[in-house]
């Protein structure tokens, strides 16, 4: 056992891969592909990707929200790793990048499983929300998305996901190293800083930080008696 984490280098990364993904050649199609376009880094690696997989099926996930589509990548994950009659509503913002993660969910076969929102994601949490039925029965949610709504999309997504073991995932909590260096205080690093800080604290969730790409946070959501109130 060792204190520290072992250093990942490229060497050792190639072998982490290797030895570990399972990445479909289709999904490593997409992914080739949206090497080329330059928002490339926004998009999630396939160790990431085999890891949201895991957790889906290990919870047994059939409704699941994403925040933050891009190219359709984690999508693929997401929507592959969920039953038949399960459900992925996605929202993004861009329509172009939208037509790519179109394309490739119909030639995954999936495209009947997921519901693509092309619209802000305050917008289409809240119209979730009207909607009280809503409420408590969503499993999963991967948020992946503009950093200073991380907040904000925490807790619309706290109210969807079930107590008693939902989870909710946000990518870029590490941020590429920036909120452990108080001299750096740009809006996305002082929104990651304050989110962390947040949920370090937040006795609704059980929470878990891990190093895997740029920092992913794993929030499980405990019963809904639980406020902040009351820490």
């Amino acid at each position: 056992m060792s204190l520290s984490p072992t250093p990942l280098t490229p060497l050792l990364y190639s072998y982490l891969l290797s030895n570990s993904v399972r990445e479909p050649s289709l999904f490593k199609e997409l992914r080739d592909e949206s090497s080329q376009d330059k928002h490339s880094d926004m998009q999630i690696s396939p160790d990431q990707g085999q890891f949201l997989s895991f957790l889906i099926r290990l919870i047994g996930a059939k409704k699941c929200i994403e925040i933050g589509v891009y190219m359709g990548y984690s999508s693929l994950w997401i929507a592959t790793s969920i039953p038949n009659d399960g459900k992925l509503i996605a929202c993004d913002i861009n329509a172009e990048w939208s037509k790519t993660a179109l394309r490739y969910w119909e030639r995954a076969g999936v495209a009947p499983k997921v519901t693509l929102q092309l619209q802000p994601a305050s917008q289409m949490l809240n119209g979730l929300l009207c909607d009280e039925s809503n409420h408590n029965s969503f499993d999963f949610a991967f948020i992946d998305a503009d950093k200073i709504g991380y907040e904000s999309y925490y807790e619309d997504c706290l109210k969807l996901i079930r107590p008693n073991g939902g989870l909710l995932v946000f990518d870029n909590t590490l941020w590429f190293g920036n909120p452990a260096r108080p001299e750096i205080q740009d809006e996305s690093t002082e929104a990651i800083r304050k989110f962390n800080t947040k949920l370090h604290h937040d006795p609704r969730i059980d929470l878990a930080m891990l190093s895997i790409g740029d920092g992913l946070t794993l929030a499980r959501k405990k019963d809904t008696d639980i406020s902040p109130k009351k820490r």
